[in-house]
């Protein structure tokens, strides 16, 4: 026990070496004085992908369409509390949409913070997506882009609350809130075969993803080029971040809807194939443990 506290020590001595003082306002919230329960909780993670695939090698996939409704309109009202949240604080703090401090909004800096906070711990909520598509038996889903995503995402805004948790960081939360209004109300509903003939509009979920990404780059620069007193570096970080998810996503996007099929291809090509409605199975692999096949599971 001691040993663990001795390393703890250190790991957070070196984490506040890299990155300097963290915001006194902060202190004390759950999960966010030590970095060890955030490293430890991404560590099992990944180790449940590797080991839950091993045990579900030779056995049948469950079904688990109760634990996926539930699952997804909790998400769902769980992203709508915050989207609201944080545009009723930054209503009130009077934020400014091209670049926002971190301490010039009084309470209402803290009213952010404490939705961000939401937000950092959605991000370990978020894992079951993967552990959905392990139990399910959808191992073709769990691709790069989306360990990459969940594990990432839950570390960084982990950082982001201990240095930056309010001001400019605002924007990407409010926006990917919105974003997960729409796409785990899609995943719980797609889950009901009955509903299915209703959603036409996935395709355009693809589209909005996209936009997310790019309108956080911009109004991340916006604030570098403009300066009102967020850490330069913190605005660099978050842009080369969202940067390699664009990546990734085109490089899926083209895959899907750009690369024309070779007429063999075409003739090989059965009845059913990956792409439904102009939505392609990756995407789901982003964010969710739900893919909307036509049988039910």
């Amino acid at each position: 026990m001691e040993t663990l506290k001795a390393f703890d020590r250190e790991v957070n001595a070196f984490v506040d070496y890299m990155f300097g003082p963290r915001d006194a306002r902060v202190r004390g919230w759950f999960l966010l004085d030590s970095y060890l329960p955030t490293f430890f909780l991404t560590g099992a993670y990944l180790l449940c992908i590797w080991l839950g695939n091993k045990f579900m090698k030779n056995r049948p996939p469950f079904s688990l369409r109760p634990h996926l409704i539930v699952y997804n309109l909790g998400i769902t009202l769980l992203s709508f509390y915050m989207l609201i949240e944080l545009i009723l604080a930054t209503w009130e703090g009077g934020y400014n949409l091209q670049c926002q401090n971190l301490h010039s909004a009084g309470e209402a800096d803290i009213r952010v913070a404490k939705v961000l906070w939401w937000y950092y711990f959605s991000k370990v909520i978020e894992f079951m997506d993967t552990i959905f598509f392990v139990l399910r038996k959808k191992s073709s889903q769990i691709t790069f882009l989306h360990v990459y995503h969940h594990a990432t995402m839950f570390n960084i805004w982990w950082c982001v609350l201990n240095w930056i948790p309010c001001g400019q960081s605002f924007f990407g939360p409010t926006l990917n809130s919105f974003i997960h209004v729409l796409m785990y109300s899609y995943y719980g509903l797609s889950v009901i075969p009955s509903m299915r003939k209703y959603l036409w509009w996935k395709k355009y979920l693809t589209q909005a993803q996209l936009i997310q990404f790019l309108l956080t780059i911009v109004h991340t620069l916006s604030a570098a080029v403009k300066p009102c007193g967020f850490p330069f570096g913190c605005l660099m970080f978050q842009s080369s971040y969202m940067a390699t998810l664009v990546i990734l996503f085109i490089n899926f996007y083209i895959k899907t809807y750009r690369k024309a099929p070779s007429r063999t291809a075409v003739k090989e090509t059965p009845a059913t194939t990956e792409i439904k409605n102009g939505f392609h199975k990756d995407y789901f692999a982003v964010a969710n443990g739900l893919q909307n096949n036509k049988k039910a599971q």
